[in-house]
């Protein structure tokens, strides 16, 4: 029989470990085996839908008692489970509609099954679907896509993308907008974002021209409604199988409600506090009308605002001037992320009208604007829409505006810890997610996340999994803070890596709280229909600042910390040399 030892020199202890060649293919389920326990359960609970097998209940969260649902078990683990999505790439469908390298994908496909990976999410591209003309749907390629997923048994997000891919952090793919919108914007180029400048971002339409009939006499608001109402015809049978489970709607860049305040095709770099995004034609004129009405026609847009890469203190908006605390910067701030609540609300309730009596969650997703969060200005956010101060909750009343359509909010950062920053960013993404999601819950909905840039070590793993379930696994009573799923960005190569998914399988067991992959765990109800409209002084009443729920200091489902990282590169590189 042949040995093979390798020794490392860690802490002044020498550490050997003593391998038989003819187990080594056998190592890495050994090695994942030790790192787990197994929890036995005999109740499956889903936080968004309802109890299966034996039911004798107790109270749960309030997401829960707000919708309904019956209580859990007092002696069941599963209501500790939070699924696991992965998020497909940019290009899985390429630009001229067909699916790239589906012989790797199904390869990829049946690993993530094999990982206990409850689902994916896939960006469904307007720019490619309805790219030949107004009402020219071409949903065969994502018919083809849904097919392979459902094959592997696994459930789709899909997000209705009415932007262009390409322009954000992390896109490697470009994806336009449909030619023929783009060739209206050639003509008139208000329909797109504007900066103080002048500049145009063709990431996606100006929130400007929602009710503007504009497009061949369509509105905005129409073509976002067609394509939705297109795609629930064209994949019924994906909806009545219970394979699409969730519907997240793309309300601006990035598909998240927010202005495109720091695009890196205009020069944006970390961490430069962007540039308000409201100088085209339509929205100018609004905002004259607004301030007419109130009495101010004197009042203008900021003119001393800065550009993309400036700090707070170098502008007069945000710097020695505080104009963001005068009567007309509050005014304008006012109007500025009242204008995107409104345009996400008319989009959500179109996008509830479309998707009515499926057995699917809405979902709408917010940006993690970290940066200058620690700042008292949080001039990064403010940019972007999110009128958020120490004094004043920008997020709550997207919350509240939310639960009206029935809809969830999907929130990003979810792996990023405040040291992994730079001082002079004031970056707080621990305390924003915090805020965050602690908004979602107090409105009872469901709360959704993600990461924000790919990692594959300990620490950022285990920072979401503190974020999935603040206070920990509860193994006789029903968590009252709990993710609804986590979907994790995205499937590559290198995620697929030997060492980077065993470590990834095993974050999945922890994300399940140790138990077993439950094929079954999500029945949704039918989407009901959205409530009455909201008045803007009700979402308003949620601006009131309050302290956000408590965290624990780590998580209690760790996938382990810096010793797990070095024995895994350590490993890594033996096998390497396998091969």
């Amino acid at each position: 029989m042949i040995s093979i030892t390798i020794t490392s020199r860690l802490g002044g202890t020498l550490k050997r470990i003593v391998s038989q060649k003819t187990e080594l293919s056998n190592l890495p389920k050994k090695i994942e085996q030790r790192n787990g326990r197994c929890f036995s359960h005999n109740l499956a609970f889903c936080s968004h839908g309802r109890i299966r097998n034996p039911r004798a209940i107790a109270s749960g969260a309030s997401t829960r008692q707000a919708q309904g649902m019956a209580p859990k078990s007092s002696n069941s683990m599963s209501a500790n489970y939070v699924p696991v999505y992965v998020m497909l790439q940019l290009d899985v469908i390429a630009v001229d509609n067909v699916i790239s390298n589906q012989q790797k994908l199904e390869k990829q496909l049946r690993e993530l099954r094999a990982a206990g990976v409850d689902g994916i999410m896939v960006d469904v591209w307007w720019g490619i679907v309805e790219s030949m003309g107004p009402k020219q749907y071409e949903w065969s390629a994502y018919r083809n896509l849904f097919q392979l997923v459902q094959k592997y048994k696994l459930k789709i997000q899909a997000i209705m993308s009415f932007h262009q891919c390409g322009g954000n952090i992390g896109d490697a793919v470009y994806i336009p907008l449909p030619k023929w919108v783009l060739a209206i914007g050639e003509t008139n180029p208000d329909i797109f974002y504007t900066n103080r400048s002048g500049t145009r971002n063709k990431e996606c339409l100006s929130l400007g021209v929602d009710n503007l009939p504009l497009f061949e006499g369509r509105t905005a608001l129409q073509m976002y409604s067609d394509y939705m109402n297109s795609f629930r015809k064209n994949m019924s049978d994906f909806f009545e199988a219970g394979s699409i489970i969730d519907i997240e709607v793309g309300l601006g860049p990035a598909g998240e409600l927010r202005y495109p305040s720091y695009a890196k095709t205009q020069g944006w770099e970390f961490p430069g506090i962007g540039e308000f995004q409201c100088y085209d034609k339509y929205l100018r004129a609004d905002f004259e009308d607004t301030a007419m009405k109130a009495g101010h026609p004197e009042w203008k847009m900021p003119d001393n605002a800065g550009t993309y890469n400036k700090t707070p203190e170098k502008t007069g908006f945000f710097g020695p001037d505080k104009t963001y605390l005068s009567d007309q910067g509050k005014f304008f701030l006012t109007w500025y992320s009242n204008k995107l609540l409104n345009h996400g609300d008319q989009i959500l309730e179109e996008a509830n009208k479309a998707f009515l009596g499926c057995k699917v969650k809405l979902a709408a997703k917010v940006s993690g604007i970290h940066w200058w969060y620690k700042d008292e200005t949080h001039a990064a956010e403010l940019t972007a829409g999110y009128y958020n101060l120490n004094n004043r909750d920008g997020y709550r009343p997207i919350a509240r505006m939310l639960s009206r359509h029935y809809a969830g909010l999907n929130f990003t950062c979810l792996e990023m810890r405040d040291s992994e920053h730079p001082a002079i960013a004031k970056s707080g993404p621990q305390e924003l997610v915090q805020q965050v999601l602690s908004a979602g819950w107090r409105e009872n909905i469901d709360v959704a996340g993600e990461n924000a840039l790919s990692r594959y070590d300990c620490a950022g793993y285990n920072q979401i999994l503190l974020n999935s379930r603040p206070n920990g696994v509860k193994k006789s009573t029903s968590p009252k803070l709990k993710l609804s799923g986590l979907t994790y960005l995205r499937l590559s190569d290198e995620l697929l890596g030997w060492k980077n998914f065993r470590i990834f399988r095993n974050f999945v067991k922890k994300m399940h709280a140790d138990q077993d992959f439950d094929p079954d765990y999500i029945i949704l109800p039918p989407l009901k229909q959205s409530k009455a409209k909201i008045s803007m002084d009700l979402l308003l009443e949620a601006t009131k600042p309050t302290e956000p729920f408590p965290w624990d200091e780590e998580t209690d489902m760790s996938v382990g910390g810096i010793f797990s990282d070095f024995l895994d590169s350590l490993f890594d590189q033996f096998f390497s040399t396998l091969n």
